[in-house]
């Protein structure tokens, strides 16, 4: 094993984004003047960012030739015998996340320059968006958990930060207070699973963990005859599922494209994210352990991938689409963790990250080609306008669809045989939505597609948006045509209204860039990362969990796997679905109306979006407030105040007032209450037995 690497690399990978985050954030924005201007910001940014991606390519090379590294470089705290450390675990899935995150990250630098222009916060956006790749480096860098739990609450706090960035507008504030507070809901289970793994370990190092895994497994819970392991990682997979978006905790992903369009492909699809995927899959040794908790884990991640992906099919907003979709994806990686299949879902993350990035920042160009208009019904006929958004925006849904022999094809298509291989309970129902999904994911994707780029020119050039034709269809979208990114700002991109232009070049370039392993990715890595050793000593998997063998057994190469594709089920669902949209939006619009009428009834409920924000906001928030003003009026008012301070004050008082009579001022007085203080305290020792 080789450990050659410095760890001054890694430190440097790390800190380069901090140091252009500060700079930004400090001489940038005002707050020590402005010595650093706009240009220098992003430039400042954008080479911190440059030099970690540099470097993360670097060391992914080091670990393809067999490097790994363990070891702290600062020893932060030291509680008795239990030292608390900074410190880097490089092995293959931390190097490939690092990529993952730097080449993301580096692309959502230089696109922001051309869309956040001219905007106000400018200089404070370029520091938030450096700070947040600080984060995720320490979150998937670290090599314990205390500095997981550092990352993870960085990216939490930065993603609170940028839905909020417009913090001038009253829907953006109630976005990142949503995201934070349900995040945490998540955060809390994710402490008490790390409570619970160092109070049984004695230590926050991964090595000492998982070393001791064997012996967690026979462990029970005090108390009952749960096995500790199992308890543990289902508090685990609830931090998880807050930061991953998960079924409950999910809301509010959607209400995050409050945020500019960049940190939405940064954060919300390739990113912050998938940190509860990156986790679950660093803690595949206890989680191994507990066939109840993938079983747990499996069905949460299927209803999200059936259930949050039907409601992308009756968005109108063009972010909103994008974010359903992404909580669609990300229950697909879940479905794959609770497979046993983890190297699968992180090969998933992998692709989904460029071709999700590559969407979201489409979706940026076409808000910018549009005059900053986001409802789809508004658009059409763009693909003359705006060809390199349009041939990019493509190729990332085919990529998103599983087309074969693009990247998203084959991470997919080897969840959906995951989840037919797994033993464990819920995986039957994982298998069908998961297949079902697929048809869910052409529909919407390719709705999306064709609404916007082919069809009739539905935009105005005089100004004047053309809201009228669907006022009522699906106008459910949470205020639709108001509050999303732009909706009434312009930055320096135009007037609204007038004709569709394609993006300047710092907004196409990135997606050029990223349409590329958005095509190519999958084929040239799925074997190495699924069938090869690249995860070796890495992801633990049981030989009762027989998913990734079987997937191993029936892989006969990349060229082979894409072209049995075309008589397969998930295959000519795709097609299905691309028709059926093809169908319904451009040849005969009038079938959506009518299926709008006739199934008014489920409509309201996915309009509702199956009630989970009537739930969080009227019964769980309310619940809460009538909690916390009952609490505050019989123990803050009547216990606390009443009692304890005015009580005692009270009692003070009325004891001044009884010895205030006993001070007469005589000696006589005063000696004889010594003498019978005496004779009290001889009689009382006298009478003790002994």
């Amino acid at each position: 094993m080789s450990t050659t690497s410095s760890p001054n690399l890694y430190l440097l990978i790390a800190l380069a984004p901090l140091a252009g985050a500060i700079l930004a954030g400090l001489f940038g924005t005002g707050f020590l003047g402005r010595p650093i201007g706009r240009r220098g910001s992003h430039i400042i940014t954008i080479l911190g960012v440059l030099i970690s991606a540099i470097g993360s390519v670097v060391v992914l090379g080091d670990v393809l030739n067999g490097l790994r590294f363990d070891g702290n470089v600062y020893t932060w705290s030291l509680i008795g015998k239990t030292e608390l450390s900074i410190g880097f675990l490089i092995d293959p899935l931390s190097a490939m996340m690092m990529v993952v995150v730097t080449s993301v990250s580096l692309m959502v630098h230089i696109y922001t320059i051309g869309y956040m222009a001219d905007d106000p916060g400018y200089q404070r956006f370029f520091a938030y968006i450096s700070l947040f790749t600080f984060s995720m480096l320490m979150l998937v860098m670290s090599n314990n958990m205390v500095q997981l739990f550092f990352g993870w609450e960085a990216v939490g706090l930065v993603s609170y930060l940028l839905i909020g960035f417009w913090y001038t507008r009253p829907t953006a504030i109630f976005a990142n207070m949503k995201a934070f507070l349900i995040n945490r809901v998540g955060d809390f289970g994710f402490v008490l699973g790390i409570g619970l793994l160092f109070a049984s370990v004695g230590s926050m190092h991964y090595g000492d963990v998982f070393g001791q895994a064997a012996r967690l497994g026979a462990e029970t819970f005090p108390g009952t005859d749960w096995k500790l392991v199992t308890v543990a990682c289902i508090c685990l997979f609830i931090g998880a599922m807050g930061k991953s978006a998960q079924v409950p905790l999910h809301a509010w992903l959607p209400d995050s494209m409050e945020g500019p369009t960049p940190i939405s492909a940064l954060i919300h699809a390739a990113t912050m994210v998938t940190a509860g995927i990156f986790m679950v899959a660093r803690f595949s040794p206890l989680f191994e352990l507990s066939d109840t908790a993938l079983s747990f884990v499996i069905v949460i991640g299927a209803i999200g991938a059936l259930f949050l992906g039907i409601l992308g099919i009756i968005q109108n907003d063009i972010k909103r689409v994008v974010a359903y979709s992404t909580l669609s994806q990300l229950g697909y990686m879940t479905v794959a963790l609770g497979a046993s299949a983890y190297s699968v879902a992180i090969f998933h993350l992998m692709t989904h990250a460029f071709f999700k990035a590559l969407l979201f920042l489409g979706a940026g160009s076409v808000i910018i080609g549009m005059h900053h208009d986001q409802d789809i019904r508004n658009m059409g006929g763009l693909r003359k306008y705006m060809p390199i958004t349009w041939i990019t925006f493509l190729l990332g849904t085919l990529a998103l669809v599983g087309t074969p022999f693009f990247s998203g094809f084959y991470s997919k298509e080897h969840i959906i045989e995951a989840a037919a291989a797994a033993d464990v309970w819920g995986a039957g129902f994982a298998h069908y939505a998961t297949l079902i999904g697929v048809f869910v994911t052409s529909l919407y994707s390719f709705r999306l597609y064709f609404l916007v780029f082919h069809g009739k020119e539905r935009f105005s050039t005089d100004g004047h948006a053309a809201h009228g034709h669907a006022a009522h269809d699906h106008g459910h979208d949470d205020h639709a045509h108001g509050h999303d990114d732009h909706a009434h700002d312009d930055h320096g991109h135009g007037h609204h209204g007038g004709t569709p232009h394609e993006s300047p070049w710092v907004v196409t370039l990135p997606l050029l860039l990223l349409a590329i392993p958005s095509v190519i990715i999958g084929a040239l890595v799925v074997d190495p990362m699924l069938f090869g050793k690249f995860f070796d000593g890495v992801i633990t998997v049981l030989p009762q969990h027989p998913a990734m063998h079987e997937l191993h057994e029936e892989w006969h190469g990349w060229v082979a796997f894409g072209t049995h594709a075309f008589v397969t089920v998930p295959f000519w669902l795709v097609v299905a679905g691309a028709v059926v949209a093809w169908y319904c939006y451009l040849v005969n619009p009038k079938v959506p109306a009518a299926i709008h009428s006739s199934l008014s009834g489920v409509i309201r409920i996915l309009e509702n979006k199956y009630f989970v924000d009537w739930v969080n906001e009227q019964i769980i928030a309310r619940g809460a407030r009538c909690l916390g003003r009952g609490l505050w009026q019989t123990g803050d008012r009547a216990l606390i105040d009443g009692v304890v301070v005015n009580g005692s004050a009270k009692a003070v008082g009325w004891v001044a007032a009884i010895s205030r009579h006993l001070q007469s001022g005589f000696i006589y007085h005063y000696a004889f209450a010594m003498i019978i203080g005496i004779m009290a305290l001889v009689t009382f020792f006298v009478l003790i037995p002994q």
